[in-house]
């Protein structure tokens, strides 16, 4: 029997983690550890300036207050599993894409990435669309590449960004291994007021400016088909390495 533990950034209450979690019940034992409230945006974040407080709110089912999507994974890791490493670290579905740039401020993405620093495969699964969406046929499509990740494993040092168009199952055109996709950002921070006149901000997205290039994340996702974006945890820049030694003469 496979061992999962789930996590995500869209809080425990989420439609998403309960869809994955069904999806994968037929697979074997689903954990799942998420934060008590949303979190998009938190990015790869650990609490350490703070106590944090864990409570069951079903069934192999818990929330963490207070923690982040990486707090959680920890938690599950070694409080609820005791250490013992489960087959995969599954994060999602979380309601919206993780493209291009996106996933460094992703929390979703943040909970793969700190199963994967584990030493344990990770995936992170989000849906490309927010209107509508039927989370149960998301899950289809993404206990299909689980399926995958299991009969065929996955490289060390790799965690997988997972996207699906909003789309039923059968729908889907199909999947496609993709590199992370950028866009132009156009962005503005918003100065308001609160109730007693005095001056607060709100940072938000103008437009999102998507390149439409085949082979990204966002070209798949936009044309139906499921993107599976590799990911490393060693960020080098390999070709700047190089060009550094050989232009700055250290």
């Amino acid at each position: 029997m496979f061992t999962f533990l789930i996590t995500n950034d869209d809080g425990y209450f989420s439609e998403g983690i309960k869809a994955l979690r069904e999806a994968l019940k037929s697979l074997g034992k689903v954990i799942c550890v998420a934060p008590d409230r949303n979190l998009s945006g938190v990015g790869h974040s650990l609490t350490f300036n703070s106590p944090l407080r864990i409570r069951r709110v079903d069934e192999d089912f818990w929330t963490v207050v207070g923690g982040t999507p990486a707090d959680c994974v920890h938690l599950g890791y070694y409080l609820i599993l005791d250490g013992k490493k489960p087959d995969l670290i599954c994060s999602g579905i979380n309601e919206g894409p993780n493209l291009g740039e996106d996933i460094t401020y992703s929390g979703t993405v943040s909970g793969a990435m700190e199963g994967r620093i584990l030493g344990i495969p990770s995936l992170a699964f989000s849906v490309f669309g927010r209107d509508d969406v039927d989370f149960a046929e998301i899950a289809k499509s993404a206990k299909e590449i689980v399926l995958r990740v299991l009969e065929k494993g996955m490289p060390e040092d790799t965690y997988l960004n997972v996207n699906i168009p909003n789309l039923r199952k059968e729908d889907v055109k199909g999947f496609l291994i993709t590199k992370q996709g950028k866009r132009s950002y156009k962005e503005k921070v918003l100065k308001l007021s609160d109730p007693h006149g005095k001056p607060i901000y709100w940072i938000t997205a103008e437009e999102f400016g998507w390149r439409l290039e085949e082979g990204t994340d966002y070209w798949a996702v936009y044309h139906g088909y499921v993107s599976i974006t590799p990911l490393q945890l060693d960020m080098t820049n390999f070709g700047a390495l190089e060009e550094l030694k050989k232009n700055w003469e250290l």
